[in-house]
């Protein structure tokens, strides 16, 4: 034991002395190296009683055989050490039911494994395992496996004898297929296969009934279509059920977007294509979206045409911020450049391909305007752009290189992932339907029963269809909207175009986005929208384009028109709450969806613009502000709960970034040290870095700018809740490895403690004072002031006056020095506020005040 640092030596001899169940040797929160264990004291083996061993969070390389002298262990965890290697002594813990071997070095299982046969819970998760023995099978009392970032590729037939599994964790591995003897775990209600290489899924998995929780995010699935299977495991049981019941059939069509530079030459290219004899004319530039169709035979796929729906974007400014809802999954994109201009911003495109497109192949066109060539670095693009395929010159004037444009385009089309994709016969008839059909929208009763005239039996079947072709852009469905619900919009170009004719409105321009219902009725006045204003107005609020100003008599504002000048504002610059968002590539439009969805904080509309807003809730204020060309937005707090409504402000922002695939972008914490608390340009930390820093157990970090030491814990509780902190990051986890999990955010600095608990069940704030449950509610205090008040009644008979009157008195004091605790408690006072309250109240009792003067004369 000479080695053994003494805060263990302590723990080994209470156990012994007390013959305790319980021994634990973590090393959790301890950032100096030298006190964790690299070898287990031998003393330990002498322990024979012990139930429970906690050995995580320290650097042991080896597990001794002398482990088998613990015959009684129920639980064993060894998680956060070095383990190579586990000894075949194992095997004589014959009690064992929870074993913990997370985040080591195990490279293979030992055969002895299968003797632990009541083993409930095995954790095996980020190791280096690439295999699993057979003898896995014989942990039948399994309920609990998580094999999560390994290095898994295969998963062995014996799974199947773990009758007893609800969880299965495999996420984070390299698994490619699923054997179908996942299939017979009838137990199994929560399976997490995310971030692994699966390309199809069994269809008996349909068969596992109890299953509720299925992740399967991160996988290039084909089978089901990726649209299904974002919807969950039930859509998943439908879909292979109506394959089943029905038969498979496939569709041969696919969505072309062309996209790039106003006046590039993208409508040219799109007649191109659909008529190669097509003569160039003056085109009018491109208003908001035209759709084309296009047809050509198949070779393989039994005479069949194959269908090309091409999208051909406007290349304004103005119609940018509408990209995310247009530029869809499983498509193949095409970017003209016209190289006469040079003007185009191949970063920009290429950009926002691989964000909005999941990384859909893209074709470069460049348009040779007069035969002029240009020469563009396609090696440093496809270096960084790996869906870049091609780069094709020609002169759609003289139809030179056109004929190899088209050969790629038709290549790339047939080949994209969800090409062959097997789908219910009802899904094709339906969609054959619906393509006939030459009216712009239908009602959803219709739609309904025409599901019905084509196969169809059960409404969720029906809704699930209708959910695919929006998710693919096929038509318009949006099935949680209670207005728009109602319709199935067949032509998507019908829809759109109705949203940019408000937006290219000369008037609706002039009044900088502002507009009426009487306005769309002039705006809307063909025939083609009658009776659908509501709808449509619904649609462009639903694609975050515009929204009703608070307060007004059905007035709107599409703030993509708004001034791009700033208002005249007297911001007050002290004491603010300051954070930055910084990206590696800044899409357009996230202010403006920003401003849409926080529309209703706007103060009167007096503060907002083209790039900014000012919003204002419960005496606060905040400025969000867009510095595009900086690839940034800065946010400023100032008033009574800044906190809170910064809380507001980036859970919004968070939900836009959200819908971005790949978006890659930075949270900037401001420092609060003495020198940067009250500036306006203090010095910044990446949120991810302090996260990590936690995880890392490091509770402090260094001011770039006053080099002052300060809590990593109070950077993030300034800008946000610690409870819906931690939520977020087990959230974010959905099962995977946790960034950081609950356990292990728990820096202390004073009072100010970080739990994995509920706010109903938050721990102690500090090590010292240790608040049941009953503090926390304020149900306790409510019961001593019942209590104290029924003794004073009790016995105040038998009481003298003065007796009486001081009782009354320190009663009342007692009660406000509760109220102070809850306050502090609440967080709503703080340390110091607490600290000086409490004096006050104590020094109003004669013989306490007497005492604090007199502690203080002797300082």
């Amino acid at each position: 034991m000479a080695n053994t640092p003494q805060h263990y030596l302590e723990k080994i001899r209470e156990a012994k002395e007390q013959t305790l169940k319980e021994l634990d040797l973590s090393n959790n929160w301890r950032t100096d190296a030298k006190k964790k264990l690299t070898e287990i004291p031998v003393e330990v083996f002498e322990l024979e009683w012990l139930e429970v061993l906690n050995l995580s969070d320290n650097k042991l390389m080896t597990l001794p055989e002398a482990i088998a002298r613990l015959p009684q262990l129920t639980s064993l965890d060894l998680s956060d050490n070095q383990l190579t290697t586990l000894p075949e002594a194992i095997a004589r813990l014959p009690q064992l039911t929870s074993l913990d071997l997370s985040r080591n070095k195990l490279t293979t299982l030992p055969e002895a494994i299968a003797c632990l046969s009541q083993l409930t819970s095995l954790d095996l998760s980020d190791n280096k395992l690439t295999t699993l023995p057979e003898a896995i099978a014989c942990l039948s009392q399994l309920t609990s496996l998580d094999l999560s970032g390994n290095k898994l590729t295969t998963l062995p037939e014996a799974i199947a004898h773990l009758s007893q599994l609800t969880s299965l964790y495999l996420s984070h591995n390299q698994l490619t297929t699923l054997p179908e003897a996942i299939t017979r775990l009838s137990q199994l209600t929560s399976l997490y296969l995310s971030h692994n290489q699966l390309t199809t899924l069994p269809e008996a998995i349909a068969r596992l009934s109890q299953l509720t929780s299925l992740k399967l995010s991160d996988n290039p699935i084909e089978k089901p279509p990726p649209e299904i299977v974002e919807q969950g495991v039930e859509a998943i049981r439908d879909y292979f059920r109506q394959l089943e019941a029905e038969g498979t059939d496939y569709l041969c069509e696919a969505k072309l977007l062309i996209i790039g530079e106003g006046g590039a030459g993208k409508t040219t290219l799109a007649k191109k294509i659909e008529d190669q004899d097509y003569q160039l004319r003056e085109e009018d530039s491109t208003k908001g979206i035209e759709v084309i169709r296009w047809d050509f035979p198949m070779k393989d796929k039994d005479g069949r045409k194959f269908r090309v729906n091409i999208w051909d974007f406007g290349g304004q400014e103005i119609y940018h911020a509408t990209h995310q809802f247009f530029l869809t999954k499983r498509s193949l994109y095409v970017l003209v450049a016209d190289t006469r201009n040079e003007d185009t911003d191949f970063y920009y495109w290429l950009n926002v391909v691989e964000l909005l497109s999941d990384n859909s192949p893209l074709l470069i066109i460049k348009n040779e305007k007069q035969n002029r060539h240009r020469e563009i670095n396609e090696l440093q693009l496809r270096g960084q752009f790996t869906n870049l395929k091609e780069t094709l010159p020609t002169n759609l004037a003289t139809n030179r290189g056109l004929e190899q444009v088209l050969e790629q385009i038709k290549h790339y089309i047939k080949n994209l992932p969800h090409i062959g994709s097997p789908l219910p016969k009802t899904w094709v008839r339906v969609r054959e339907a619906l393509e006939s059909d030459a009216r712009n929208y239908i009602g959803l009763d219709e739609y309904l029963n025409i599901c019905q005239q084509n196969g169809f039996t059960q409404r969720n079947d029906k809704l699930q269809l209708s959910s695919y072709l929006h998710d693919l852009g096929v038509c318009l469905h949006f099935q949680q909207d209670p207005l728009l619900n109602k319709t199935v919009i067949l032509k998507p170009k019908w829809g759109t175009d109705a949203v940019y004719k408000v937006l290219d409105n000369e008037k609706v321009i002039r009044k900088l986005g502002s507009f009426t219902q009487s306005d769309l009725a002039n705006i809307w006045c063909e025939d083609e929208y009658t009776d659908m204003h509501h709808e449509l107005l619904r649609l462009m609020i639903n694609f975050k384009l515009c929204y009703e100003i608070r307060g007004s008599q059905r007035k709107y504002i599409a703030p993509q028109l708004l001034s791009a000048n700033q208002p005249s504002d007297d911001w007050n610059k002290t004491d603010n709450l300051i954070l930055r968002y910084t990206y590696e590539f800044m899409p357009k439009g996230i202010i403006i969806q920003f401003i849409v969805a926080m529309h209703e904080l706007i103060n009167e509309q007096q503060c907002v613009w083209k790039s900014g807003v000012v919003l204002s809730k419960d005496q606060t204020e905040a400025e969000v502000i867009e510095y595009y060309g900086k690839r940034e937005i800065k946010i400023r707090v100032s008033g009574r709960h800044k906190r809170d409504l910064m809380t507001i402000v980036t859970h919004e922002l968070d939900k836009i970034h959200r819908s971005y695939q790949r978006l890659k972008y930075n949270q900037l914490i401001p420092c609060n040290c003495h020198t940067c608390k009250d500036s306006q340009e203090p010095h910044f930390y990446k949120f991810e870095s302090l996260k990590k820093r936690i995880s890392d157990k490091q509770e402090q970090v260094e001011c770039d700018i006053s080099y002052e030491k300060v809590d990593v814990l109070s950077l993030i509780d300034d800008v946000m809740d610690k409870q819906k902190f931690i939520q977020q990051e087990e959230i974010r986890g959905s099962g995977d490895n946790y960034y950081i999990t609950a356990e292990e955010v728990k820096i202390q600095k004073g009072n100010n403690i970080m739990s994995n608990q509920s706010p109903q069940e938050e721990k102690p704030k500090s090590e010292d004072v240790k608040l049941p449950f009953a503090f926390r509610n304020g149900m306790f205090y409510l019961f001593i002031f019942v209590v104290v008040f029924c003794l004073i009644a009790f016995f105040g008979g038998s009481l003298q006056f003065h007796y009486l009157a001081l009782t009354i008195i320190a009663t009342a004091i007692f009660i406000v020095l509760i109220g102070v605790l809850q306050l502090r408690q609440d967080d709503r006072l703080s340390e110091k506020s607490f600290v000086d309250l409490t004096k006050i109240v104590l020094e109003q009792l004669p013989l306490i005040s007497n005492i604090i003067k007199q502690f203080q004369g002797n300082k």
